[in-house]
């Protein structure tokens, strides 16, 4: 009986448990997730400024257009000074620069005669116009960046604005990856009859690269069981994960299969997708290990499908517990009709745009053609033996394409 994708998810994210945590310099926190509440040690802003090039005056000052009043200071951005503002006055400011005590509002220099000794204003300001207050943003003591959340450049300005020099991050998933085949001959070299370039072995290791984990080790194996039983008994670079491609459906030298089930560890199903059917998942030598069908599109998919939610967990992510969940690139409409297999979840190899997916030529499991115009995977259910246009599907984005709204 066939294993629904659902239910194979939930078995690979049930093989791991968030990696240890690390405290590192917010610098080198990128892509990394938080695992701790990161709590702002300063007020932002840290002290009243100004939000425009102007005047700093006192609101009261300028009741009516046309209003003239004394220059008495500039103050530029960076100025420490502790400055004071006499009733009556006005003082030259800068976008970013401190605010003088008694003053509550900025005129902008576009709403003035660009005075230095007097000014004259031809609006009247109302209290606070421009003016960016301490603390209106952050107050020290606040959170702000919470536990789970990945750090972005975005997150990086916020923490190091809010004085936090170091946050504590789960460690990066450290993934090896294995190709196996006797087939297989190295990228660079010109295969000969009956044999493949080693595609896998380098789309893998990409896919783990963008999807923010550390690529620790990256080669083949030949279908030779002694020498499968001795990669998979000490992996190198103290692998989190170990992943394989090929030798995983029902051949008479399905190597990895072969070892693999007679070390008892590790679960070998159909899964009800097309592309992917053969799957494996379980434990070597103490560590998680995803096995994955050699076909290259079914291996790409698969990754997608399975152990990139893996790789979230690992990495202190709220991994998603189904495949509804895991979609994470919202719903598109389909562009045109196109057939599928009624009884098997189908992720087609689309192009999203302008919120319509188009399906690309060529969806064998074999056929690496379509992959470099995709940018997304449509999820079609297994009830769905024709897909209409216009049938609104959702997708998944693939790693390093962006999907169009």
């Amino acid at each position: 009986m066939m294993r629904s994708v659902e239910e194979h998810l939930a078995a690979v994210l049930s093989l791991a448990t968030p990696l240890p945590v690390e405290t590192v310099p917010v610098s080198e926190a990128r892509g990394r997730v938080v695992a701790a509440s990161a709590v702002a040690v300063l007020d932002l802003p840290s002290f009243d400024n100004s939000a425009m090039d102007g005047y700093a005056v006192r609101a009261a000052d300028v009741p009516a257009a046309g209003v003239r009043v004394a220059v008495v200071d500039d103050i530029a951005a960076g100025d420490t000074r502790r400055l004071s503002l006499p009733p009556g006055g006005a003082m030259r400011i800068m976008t970013g620069a401190p605010l003088p005590e008694g003053a509550d509002a900025i005129v902008p220099v576009e709403a003035s005669d660009g005075g230095t000794t007097t000014v004259a204003f031809t609006e009247v300001p109302g209290v606070g116009q421009h003016v960016r207050w301490v603390g209106e943003d952050v107050r020290a003591g606040d959170e702000v960046v919470s536990a789970g959340v990945s750090v972005t450049p975005g997150v990086v300005a916020l923490l190091a604005a809010a004085g936090i020099a170091e946050v504590a991050v789960h460690r990066r998933p450290r993934v090896a990856v294995f190709s196996t085949g006797d087939e297989l001959v190295p990228l660079g070299t010109t295969p000969g009859f009956g044999q493949i370039v080693d595609s896998n072995q380098v789309m893998l290791g990409e896919l783990v690269r963008a999807a923010g984990a550390e690529l620790v080790h990256s080669g083949h194996l030949p279908d030779d069981p002694d020498l499968v039983r001795a990669a998979f008994a000490d992996p190198p670079g103290d692998a989190d994960l170990v992943l394989t491609s090929g030798g995983v459906s029902m051949g008479a030298h399905d190597v990895v299969k072969e070892v693999l089930l007679a070390a008892g560890t590790v679960d070998f199903v159909k899964v009800a997708m097309r592309p992917g059917m053969p799957q494996g998942a379980g434990h070597i030598g103490g560590r998680p290990i995803v096995t994955l069908p050699g076909n290259p599109v079914s291996s790409f998919v698969s990754f997608h499908v399975f152990v990139l939610p893996l790789l979230r967990r690992l990495a202190g992510q709220l991994a998603a517990a189904s495949l509804g969940e895991e979609v994470g690139s919202g719903v598109v409409e389909a562009a045109v009709a196109w057939r599928s297999v009624e009884g098997k979840v189908e992720f087609t190899r689309v192009r999203v745009a302008g919120g319509a997916a188009t399906p690309m030529t060529g969806q064998g499991s074999h056929m690496l053609g379509a992959l470099g115009a995709a940018n997304a995977l449509a999820v079609v259910p297994p009830a769905c033996a024709a897909v209409e246009v216009g049938q609104r599907l959702s997708v998944i984005r693939l790693l390093g394409s962006e999907v169009g709204s």
